[in-house]
């Protein structure tokens, strides 16, 4: 089951939520500041492990970490592409980031995940072009058997939950 909300990601009941993370793993803005700072410094602790045992994560990978104070299991960290006008790779990245969060949830044996808008917040990414990309990743890895029986667009604003709607349509 796929839904489609508005709302702030750190509310998500879910085994997994996914974070617009940034290489450093340490926290930032938008998404990435708020789920730091409502999880707690378990979050951080742990990123900081992660960044210790590998060094940084690359654009399009996912790591996870415990969910500190959150109402998830998990949270996901996935690093998607600055936008550069889309002559950098930044779609297929931006792919890689929804597989590879996919792929880290079944591993953990994931049952319930939801993604916000990788990289449509200061990244740049444009929402209407982010959302096919979103729409079209998580329909091919559900196409597969998994452990993910609801996933969840979580849509900060009105924009973007237009476009993940229309995509989720079609």
């Amino acid at each position: 089951m796929i839904e489609v909300i508005t709302g702030d990601i750190t509310k998500v009941a879910a085994d997994a939520i996914v974070n617009a993370a940034n290489t450093s793993l340490l926290g930032g803005g938008g998404v990435d500041g708020a789920i730091h700072r409502a999880g707690g410094p378990e979050i951080l602790a742990e990123c900081r492990k992660i960044i210790a045992r590998q060094g940084s994560c690359k654009t399009g990978d996912a790591v996870v970490t415990t969910a500190g104070r959150l109402p998830a299991k998990y949270v996901i960290h996935t690093v998607g592409p600055v936008w550069n006008g889309g002559q950098k790779q930044e779609a297929a990245k931006l792919h890689a980031c929804y597989i590879h969060s996919l792929e880290q949830a079944v591993s953990y044996q994931c049952r319930s995940i939801a993604f916000p808008g990788i990289s449509t917040g200061i990244y740049g990414y444009p929402k209407k072009e982010a959302a096919a990309i979103a729409v079209a990743a998580v329909m091919l890895f559900l196409q597969q058997p998994s452990t993910i029986e609801k996933l969840s667009f979580v849509c900060f604003d009105a924009e973007y939950e237009q476009y993940i709607r229309q995509e989720c349509s079609r």
